[in-house]
């Protein structure tokens, strides 16, 4: 009979307003949400001496702005350069402004259970891109981005889901760094335009 284990489920003092919580949430998203920003200045957006490279946050979780699903950065890859080299679950997908170059790419196995596990299954592929095209990146794949061009450089735009963070699933794996990281580097526009220009290195 159900009632049978009442004593089990009678057991506990604690006591929370959990559902009203979810309740005031959503009751205040209005008045939160006016507060944060639609419109983002290009001096809003942070730069970020990377592993990856060198980027501008364009939309970031941290940034207080109404976009709630997606993180966009720019990415400036210096003549003849290379980002770092990465893997993470969530889908990417890149837009290249100005540059030419290449991708290579290299598809994992995973298992997902208490851990994550990555297998790359050894086989390389490379895809040529310039300014106007679309790069997809498929879920976990190791990708890095080259320009091609020793005299002038590329710039991309690169957006993920941020759901996969959300729901538990966020996993970044930096393989290798971009040539240009330093963590003692503190980009300004005039350190950019050197990046830029090829006089940094």
């Amino acid at each position: 009979m159900a009632w049978g284990e009442t004593s089990s489920w009678l057991e506990g003092k604690a006591n929370e307003r959990l559902y009203q919580r979810l309740l005031d949430d959503s009751q205040d998203a209005p008045s939160r949400n006016s507060r944060r920003k639609k419109i983002v200045k290009p001096a809003d957006m942070p730069w970020e001496m990377s592993r990856q490279g060198l980027l501008k946050h364009l939309i970031n979780e941290n940034m207080n702005t109404r976009m709630e699903t997606v993180d966009a950065y720019m990415q400036i890859i210096p003549p003849g350069s290379r980002s770092g080299r990465h893997r993470h679950l969530a889908e990417e997908c890149v837009y290249v402004i100005e540059g030419k170059g290449y991708d290579l790419h290299e598809d994992c196995d995973v298992e997902i259970t208490d851990v994550f596990e990555w297998k790359p299954v050894g086989k390389l592929q490379r895809f040529e891109w310039e300014a106007g095209d679309v790069i997809y990146i498929p879920p976990n794949t190791i990708h890095q981005h080259f320009n091609a061009d020793p005299k002038n450089p590329a710039r991309i735009i690169s957006s993920t889901n941020r759901i996969f963070k959300q729901i538990g699933l966020n996993t970044l794996d930096q393989l290798e760094d971009a040539p240009e990281f330093d963590p003692k580097v503190v980009l300004t526009a005039e350190i950019v335009r050197e990046f830029l220009r090829g006089a940094r290195k």
